[in-house]
């Protein structure tokens, strides 16, 4: 860089860049004394992303690049050699209720030349001649950021009811369940005291009772094994185990039968039973096995509702992150399966769900909440591009230094026209009502502000693709240089990448 107190412009030519064309002649001289030009020799830095922002740069000759820093790597976001464009403190007139640094680092493509004015230079003759204009400005960017947070509460909050409402359905499945299994068992373990009892009441010897203690072992062992037939096979079974047991004169044999054929007991068994307890005690005798089996059977499934419950309590926990510190050492996969379990209800029967992951991908260090509702919105926009069914895929592989994970549909796709705005907030391809346009730039922010890491989109009719790249480094999750937490919450889509100056 180099500057001499002589590097001043002239009112007139000042007049001839576009920003100051409009300018009286008063203003202009005030500029020309304030200001200086810079010189940068080509592939000289001109200031760095995260610095203080202290000058505005106005572009007089010469060509320049802006980059970013993404997920450790240096991105050039834009380039010109447009005379008169600018960049820098653009921020300077918002003072100090905005972070006051520089979006993206700049450097000289080739030898440049601009005109320099210091931060509150700048800042004191936006204010001072254009009042309105800065009430609008501040208007604009504090209110925009004011209804971005607003609406993106509600956007939780609404992500939040509806996953809630599948949560409760997921829960209700298997706690009713559980209820009518209980109604059952309570049944069974009464009627078995009765057979119980009338089998004691009939002085069996105890070498009989014992062998009938063994048969109900034997009965029990079966049920917990469980048979694989078919509907057709087992219709038969029943059939064959019903006319059996009438045959033996039992009343409502064709109540006994399903649940001895589920525990895999047939007429030769049965034959056996007969054959211990005799004649006399043998409808008491069944009954009681028959009470005893379905008693294991509905344990067991207790035992499964319960268990069910316990791992969607256990998904909750995980999507929700509620027992964790918000900057966490994550498995990805764990988050991703329980997002998966969350939203269960939301995806319809005709939509098959394909896990394709790389087993070996170590832990990473990351907001776990957060990346749990990109794969939310990620998921769910896959879902509602798929009204006729397809095929859900996630992804995961690791790429040198960064983690991936692909989150595929085969839905009808994004058109061209449409692909450049999906990042942009509010903007949605869905009716209205139905869609805030906030789920994709909420997940960019939280995937390139707050881990440094990469969206990216590619699609074509049967073929979507969203591929999260995510840092595996620690140092490299945070939020971005120069901005705070209330920012990255608060960025406009236009800021995601910026552009290389601002006309």
């Amino acid at each position: 860089m180099s500057t001499t107190p002589e590097d001043r412009l002239t009112p007139e030519r000042l007049r001839t860049l576009f920003l100051f064309e409009s300018l009286s002649l008063e203003q202009l001289h005030w500029l020309a004394e304030r200001g200086r030009v810079e010189r940068h020799d080509a592939g000289e830095v001109v200031y760095r992303e995260g610095d203080p922002a202290t000058c505005f740069f106005v572009l007089l000759s010469g060509a320049i690049s802006l980059h970013r820093v993404l997920h450790g790597d240096d991105v050039e976001v834009n380039r010109t050699d447009q005379r008169g464009v600018y960049s820098g403190a653009t921020r300077a007139y918002l003072g100090d209720r905005v972070e006051q640094s520089y979006p993206h680092t700049m450097r000289a493509v080739s030898d440049t030349e601009f005109f320099v004015l210091p931060a509150d230079e700048f800042a004191y003759a936006v204010r001072t001649w254009f009042p309105m204009a800065v009430h609008l400005l501040e208007g604009l960017f504090f209110g925009t950021r004011a209804a971005n947070a607003i609406v993106n509460e509600r956007e939780r909050l609404l992500a939040l009811a509806s996953l809630s409402a599948g949560l409760t359905h997921e829960l209700n499945n298997p706690a009713a369940a559980a209820l009518r299994a209980t109604a059952g068992l309570r049944e069974r373990v009464t009627g078995m005291r009765h057979k119980l009892a009338m089998i004691a009441d009939g002085r069996l010897d105890g070498a009989a009772l014992h062998t009938l203690v063994g048969l109900q072992d034997d009965a029990v062992r079966r049920a917990a094994e469980g048979v694989n037939l078919t509907a057709m096979e087992t219709s038969d079974a029943e059939d064959t185990v019903s006319d059996w047991l009438e045959e033996q004169g039992l009343a409502r044999a064709w109540d006994l039968a399903p649940s001895l054929v589920a525990a895999g007991i047939g007429v030769p068994w049965l034959t056996q039973a007969a054959s211990t307890v005799g004649a006399e005690y043998f409808e008491g005798a069944v009954r009681w096995i028959t009470y005893t089996i379905d008693t294991e059977l509905m344990m067991g499934e207790i035992d499964d509702s319960v268990e069910r419950i316990s791992e969607l309590v256990g998904a909750a926990r995980q999507y929700s992150q509620l027992d964790r510190t918000p900057l966490q050492i994550v498995d990805v996969h764990a988050l991703i399966d329980a997002t998966l379990t969350m939203l269960q209800a939301k995806i319809p029967d005709n939509v098959r769900v394909v896990r394709e992951y790389e087993h070996d991908l170590p832990s990473i260090p990351a907001y776990g909440a957060e990346l749990n509702q990109v794969w939310t919105n990620l998921i769910v926009n896959a879902l509602d591009a798929m009204p006729d069914g397809g095929t859900l895929t996630v992804r995961t592989w690791r790429e040198d230094k960064r983690l991936m994970v692909e989150i595929a549909d085969t839905g009808v796709g994004i058109t061209k026209e449409v692909r450049p705005r999906i990042f942009e907030p509010f903007f949605t391809t869905k009716q209205v009502g139905e869609g805030t346009g906030l789920g994709l730039d909420i997940s960019y922010r939280i995937v390139v502000n707050k881990h440094h890491g990469d969206l990216k989109v590619t699609s074509r009719p049967g073929d979507t693709r969203f591929q999260v790249c995510l840092p595996i480094e620690e140092e490299a999750v945070g939020p971005a240089a120069g901005e705070t937490a209330e920012e990255t919450a608060g960025r406009s889509a236009g800021e995601k990448v910026s552009p290389a100056a601002d006309e």
